[in-house]
């Protein structure tokens, strides 16, 4: 039962990306696996806009192995619509020791040494309850950047978002924050979110260091490295829909 912080800035009655996309990551971190597994992979469809309205979330199971397990999760309104689409990948945890060599040192300011930016779009309601901190370019502006996000509010009511959410959650502001075109004359709404993950993140603050490659076509791609306080562990990948603003 989304509330009215659920909607993004396109309409009250539609939700920003990053609400699905953390019910998304919240169900997969749910599903009962035969032994210790992680995710390592969420892809997520956007069959149709997201109402803010009930939903419900089902999920089955297409593939139940030792070393990996796959599973499908979609997101339905009440009128039966399938509006979300996941497919999630999880492998099994091994206590294979790897080399400190092949982790990704952050190579960023931490969010403590980064100007905080206020919400550019004060009618965008999932966007206040996130506090964002400017590590390179500047947010929603044209050109590569990077933010900090934390997520302030619960996505479910008393439950502390997990780090997982908490990386879906951003991952989904990586056309947003990587834009290169002018807000006020294109949209580059994202079709889709490919969320990959080395290891599991951690803490309240995540990364998002993104750029957007357009084609000449009304397509492009926005992608993003994701990071905590101890350095890289993910990329994410949006496919985009580009078109100009319809003239008022």
């Amino acid at each position: 039962m989304p509330t009215r912080y659920a909607a993004g800035p396109w309409s009250p009655s539609l939700q920003h990306g990053s609400a699905p996309a953390a019910i998304i990551a919240r169900t997969a971190e749910r599903i009962p696996t035969p032994s210790p597994m992680r995710v390592v992979r969420m892809t997520i469809d956007l069959m149709r806009p997201v109402p803010t309205a009930p939903l419900t979330i089902r999920w089955s199971m297409e593939r139940e192995g030792r070393a990996i397990q796959i599973a499908s999760i979609s997101l339905f309104t009440d009128d039966g619509k399938e509006v979300v689409r996941a497919s999630v990948l999880k492998i099994r945890i091994d206590a294979t020791e790897v080399p400190p060599a092949s982790e990704l040192c952050l190579d960023l300011p931490p969010p403590d040494s980064c100007p905080q930016s206020e919400p550019a779009d004060l009618d965008n309601p999932f966007l206040s309850g996130v506090d964002v901190g400017i590590a390179k370019g500047a947010f929603r502006s044209p050109g590569p950047a990077a933010a900090w996000f934390r997520a302030r509010r619960p996505i479910i009511a008393t439950e502390a978002p997990t780090p997982l959410m908490r990386a879906s959650i951003a991952a989904d502001f990586s056309n947003g924050t990587a834009a290169v075109l002018d807000l006020r004359k294109w949209t580059f709404v994202n079709a889709d979110l490919t969320v990959t993950l080395s290891r599991d993140p951690i803490g309240e603050w995540i990364l998002l260091d993104a750029e957007t490659w357009l084609a000449a076509n009304g397509a492009g791609i926005a992608a993003a490295r994701l990071a905590d306080l101890n350095g890289y562990f993910g990329r994410a990948v949006q496919c985009l829909v580009v078109r100009p603003v319809a003239s008022p």
